[in-house]
């Protein structure tokens, strides 16, 4: 099985997961948050909405430079609205790894601002990290989030304690 078929069934998978979890969020308290220095929700379930865009935008570019930032985070108001944002990017990030070449995912990607480079490693990894872990990690926090406004968490590898 090659690398990009790999990648492709990997985030299949967790996007099964996240949006299982993304259906779920309200917008009836966009602002609430567990702590002070949390994001909001609806902040957070954006950020995991949108996070799959690096999927696409690794393969499409060499860097991310922070001094001249190539995104702006959405704003989103609706359940809906944060679905079809997740799923935009989905759709991109697994059509951009179809078209990919393994020598583009060996290819390095660099994480900078302006002269000060933070990271460099390959495409390959940078998927992995930036587009899939990442999303992950924050899909966790979100289900505390879930659980403390009472609202049942589906479960992402078996079933979870609300049975779902």
């Amino acid at each position: 099985m090659s690398l990009k078929t790999q990648l492709i069934a990997e985030i299949k998978q967790e996007a099964t997961n996240t949006k299982k979890i993304l259906e779920r969020v309200t917008f009836e308290n966009p602002d609430w948050k567990p702590h002070e220095k949390s994001m909001t929700i609806a902040k957070l379930a954006t950020h995991i909405a949108e996070n799959l865009r690096w999927g696409w935008y690794i393969l499409e570019s060499d860097f991310v430079d922070f001094a001249n930032r190539p995104f702006a985070p959405s704003v989103i108001t609706t359940n809906e609205e944060l679905v079809k944002t997740f799923e935009e990017h989905y759709a991109k990030s697994v059509a951009a790894l179809e078209n990919a070449s393994d020598e583009e995912l060996e290819k390095q990607w660099i994480v900078k601002s302006g002269d000060t480079i933070f990271m460099e490693l390959k495409k390959k990894a940078a998927i992995r990290s930036w587009a899939m872990n990442h999303s992950v990690h924050h899909r966790g926090q979100l289900s505390v989030y879930l659980r403390l406004l009472d609202i049942p968490v589906p479960g992402m590898y078996g079933q979870s304690a609300d049975g779902i």
